[in-house]
């Protein structure tokens, strides 16, 4: 079996920053000021593992240096440098959109092609034309597309049982400026061949539509009213939590994480390292929402929301629709944030907000677990 790895080395590099995106130099930049850790190439490693722990003879094609080779080398698995990426120069990055799409076509014909990003990679390998089947192992700040395993072991484990059979899978992205600007509404691009097996796969995120109106209000007034004084409530990005804000009169960031204490707001727009540093010096809660059609509670465009920080929360509120868990059909809440054991922490059940006085349990578990 040979697998071809492409990985974006600079993908989510503006999520734990709040940045709400990593695309262009100059954002990749103010990420790397404002401290933001690369992570692209461990979860692309992580992949790896997974894969060879199953499939100990499969070859892994890749690109040399950042884009495949350091992370097939912190894999330890059997691999082949197969593409050199052009030297940066003249204002260009040495990983930009076209090197992905350069990388694409000189790894040629493969079993399995899988990119390490998130959805504007998942553009870039669109826009090349690939001829295999793919599989995206997500490391981006938003993995809205339908293409991406839920996690990076379920890539690899996804990618050691492939048959051989595919289906369609959609890719869509948003403009990252008018994402920061507050606009959420993703465009679809296309499609691309992933494997069949649809159970590791994460799906196209869904909006909030389809739910009737209220729903939203019902669920802020239950928060609002359960919000004990002197504690401090981080809120996380979603249509509910915004109005949450609009239930204590506040106007929250649009898709970022603000805190707020006593009917007032304390942080706005906070860091991964603002947010740690609050939740250390007072009671803190997390309030956060679930990602349409996906599931996902931590991992999706809420990295501020780190293992450290999750670690020093005093605990977290989720809020969901009843529609939006119905349209799950069963399938568990996930928890992605990099660390399996932080993950693991919170692997269980978990009250789910719904409405005013109306909660249900509901299984959540780690992306990275085996599902049926």
């Amino acid at each position: 079996m040979i697998v071809g790895l492409i990985v974006n080395p600079v993908a989510g590099l503006g999520g734990a920053v709040a940045l709400k995106g990593s695309d262009g130099a100059q954002v990749q930049a103010r990420a790397l000021e404002l401290g933001a850790v690369p992570r692209a190439r461990a979860r692309a490693a992580a992949a790896l593992r997974a894969l060879h722990a199953r499939r100990p003879d499969a070859l892994v094609r890749t690109v040399a240096g950042p884009m495949g080779e350091d992370s097939a080398l912190a894999a330890g698995v059997r691999f082949e440098v197969a593409h050199r990426p052009g030297p940066a120069g003249r204002g260009r990055a040495a990983t930009g959109p076209a090197d992905t799409r350069a990388a694409v076509a000189a790894l040629g014909v493969v079993d399995l092609l899988l990119f390490t990003g998130g959805d504007g990679t998942a553009r870039d390998v669109l826009d090349a034309g690939p001829r295999p089947p793919v599989l995206g192992v997500p490391a981006g700040v938003k993995v809205y597309s339908g293409c991406f395993a839920v996690s990076p072991a379920a890539a690899g484990a996804a990618a050691a049982a492939f048959d051989g059979r595919t289906a369609e899978a959609e890719v869509v992205d948003l403009d990252e400026e008018a994402h920061r600007a507050g606009g959420v509404g993703a465009r679809l691009y296309g499609t691309l061949r992933v494997p069949a097996g649809r159970a590791r796969l994460s799906g196209r995120k869904t909006g909030s539509s389809a739910a009737p109106p209220g729903s939203a209000e019902s669920i802020a007034r239950a928060v609002v009213a359960a919000m004990r004084p002197g504690t401090a409530y981080a809120l996380g990005p979603g249509a509910t939590t915004l109005a949450v804000g609009r239930a204590l009169g506040l106007e929250l960031t649009p898709l970022g994480v603000d805190v707020v204490r006593d009917g007032a707001v304390l942080a706005r727009d906070v860091t991964e390292q603002r947010l740690l540093t609050l939740a250390m010096s007072q009671v803190t809660h997390g309030v956060l929402s679930v990602i349409g059609g996906q599931g996902f509670v931590i991992g999706r465009g809420n990295q501020q929301f780190s293992p450290r920080v999750l670690d020093a929360l005093a605990g977290i509120v989720v809020l969901a629709t009843q529609q939006k868990l119905a349209a799950l059909g069963g399938r568990p809440l996930l928890v992605d944030s990099g660390d399996p054991l932080a993950d693991a922490a919170l692997a269980g059940h978990v009250r789910v907000v719904t409405g005013h006085r109306e909660s249900v349990l509901y299984r959540i578990q780690s992306a990275s677990e085996e599902l049926p």
